[in-house]
């Protein structure tokens, strides 16, 4: 009699246990990087296929991302930009200052 209610005691705890896994639905995870890439690739592959998509898979997936432009950089291109413009005064401080605000 002993042995059944212990046995009985376990059944109904494994049974409370797996209806409680059942209820916790998996979270989905967000893609990582090279999923999202690897997505771009393939709506920018289009409809090419065999040995041209695969060509066009590997170039994609291989290039690396654009690296940001840092101010520094922005600020030699805007100078020599206006340089080019021969800008001098509050034309150049104007172009210096939409030139320096763009993001690009």
């Amino acid at each position: 009699m002993n042995k059944l209610l212990t046995l009985l005691a376990l059944g109904a705890c494994l049974s409370f246990g797996a209806a409680q896994a059942q209820d916790k639905a998996p979270v989905p995870k967000a893609p990582t990087a090279q999923q999202n890439k690897m997505g771009t690739c393939n709506k920018d592959a289009g409809a090419k296929k065999g040995d041209d998509r695969k060509a066009f898979m590997k170039e994609c997936l291989s290039a690396a991302p654009a690296k940001p432009i840092t101010q520094q950089e922005k600020m030699k291109n805007c100078n020599a930009e206006a340089k080019t413009k021969a800008l001098s005064g509050d034309p150049r401080k104007a172009f210096m200052k939409e030139c320096l605000s763009s993001k690009a």
